[in-house]
């Protein structure tokens, strides 16, 4: 495809009336003419930006099925008296379809890669090689009654997944090692975990300080350690790591995940639904942590629109920290993409530079809402919709365009993810 009268983000700021050419998985070229070359498509690309495909530093894509069904509860309630009994009754068949639900949402929003923490990864991964997206996928290991980590059923579809996913699809899916949090286990298997990583050679992914009774009870329970130095301690962070929330963070906890390199994944959203709190971006900062941009699931969200999760980290940021210039349209949109690609170890995705990987989305910027144009990232930032998107591609292949989903079947994929819903509702 050859991308014709496009403006562009680029790493150096929005670049206007630019020919961007993809062949293969990769984007060749960006230029101010076309280039010599037969192109099965030329797309027409005036009034419209050509952004890096978002990436989803955490999420959790099966639970769409359970969207809107655990509201109005804190989370230690949601997850033991709505979310986990639901998830016991669910079948391999249903996490394939609620996953292509995501994925089908995803990919409407612009999203072409995400990191996503689960179980029954074997379903998992095979939805998102069918669908075309890619995933750092993982299964969040808990363990509450001393289980040894080698017996515990999440180890081995680790094991499997990494056997049999490790790499797959052109690289498009990916397999970490992850711990569901601290609260959810207990030291033996924080610390098998974390030498199961190293072994592996994963990159890792856990929950970290999402609410202050988990920060709290942690250091109750070790002797004042929080969440970040526990885990540090365990050996949970010698591996490249993704530490999802982090909202109760104290301060010395940023440096030592700035010492250990690890990336921060904010969901700004799902934070706020929980009455979790605000992700101290300042003090992250101050500590140069890598912070990423993040949607959690759709049950506690409750949308995996990426435009709408960039506005809100925007505004929350500014406002719970009364400082209007903490956090720009580019910083945010930075964390949306690139840093994100990073974390996941992907360091050819994420931006718009000839060699890169061809994952990106198209924003149709013509719109009235977006007129007058003073600076087009500002307008992007504070003022476009998740709707404004019209086409997505990940690795040169669109997987949405102006309401269609070439790679799904979307009526059948909204068809089996009720029947899944009807049959688990009607058991509980």
């Amino acid at each position: 495809m050859l991308f014709e009268h496009i403006s562009v983000l680029t790493p150096e700021g929005i670049v206007p009336d630019r020919c961007v050419a993809i062949r293969g998985p990769r984007i060749a070229s960006i230029t101010a003419a076309a280039p010599e070359g037969s192109w099965p498509e030329r797309y027409d690309g005036r009034g419209k930006l050509l952004l890096p495909g978002f990436v989803n530093a955490h999420s959790h894509t099966p639970m769409t099925l359970m969207r809107g069904y655990g509201e109005n509860l804190a989370l230690s309630r949601w997850l033991n008296k709505r979310i986990f009994p639901f998830e016991a009754l669910l079948t391999p068949e249903d996490i394939y379809w609620a996953t292509l639900l995501g994925i089908a949402e995803m990919v409407r929003y612009g999203i072409t890669s995400t990191s996503d923490m689960y179980f029954r990864l074997d379903a998992v991964a095979r939805a998102f090689a069918e669908a075309g997206a890619k995933v750092n996928l993982s299964n969040g290991t808990t363990c509450f009654d001393g289980t040894p980590y080698a017996q515990l059923a999440s180890t081995a579809e680790t094991h499997a997944a990494v056997r049999d996913w490790q790499g797959a699809q052109d690289g498009r899916i990916r397999v970490d090692v992850s711990l569901h949090g601290e609260y959810t286990s207990d030291e033996a298997t924080a610390r098998a975990v974390a030498e199961d990583a190293a072994r592996l050679g994963c990159r890792v992914q856990v929950h970290m300080s999402e609410t202050k009774q988990e920060h709290e009870a942690c250091k109750g329970r070790h002797g004042g350690r929080t969440p970040a130095r526990y885990l540090a301690d365990c050996g949970l962070f010698e591996m490249p790591a993704i530490a999802a929330h982090c909202v109760w963070a104290q301060d010395e906890d940023f440096a030592l995940l700035a010492e250990k390199g690890v990336t921060v994944a904010t969901c700004p959203k799902s934070n706020l639904k929980l009455a979790s709190g605000v992700l101290p971006l300042a003090a992250a900062r101050k500590h140069g942590v890598r912070v990423a941009l993040g949607t959690d699931s759709v049950a506690s969200n409750n949308n995996l629109n990426m435009m709408e999760e960039l506005r809100m980290f925007l505004l929350v940021q500014k406002g719970f920290s009364g400082d209007a210039t903490l956090l720009t349209p580019a910083e945010a949109m930075a964390c949306a993409t690139r840093v994100g690609a990073l974390a996941q170890g992907r360091d050819d995705c994420g931006w718009i530079v000839p060699g890169a990987r061809a994952d990106l989305c198209v924003l149709d910027v013509s719109a009235p809402a977006m007129q007058p144009v003073h600076d087009l990232l500002n307008n992007v930032a504070y003022s476009a919709s998740g709707s404004d998107i019209v086409l997505t591609m990940c690795d040169g292949r669109v997987l949405y365009r102006d309401g269609q989903y070439p790679t799904m079947d979307i009526a059948r994929v909204v068809y089996e993810t009720e029947v899944s819903r009807k049959r688990i509702t009607g058991a509980l």
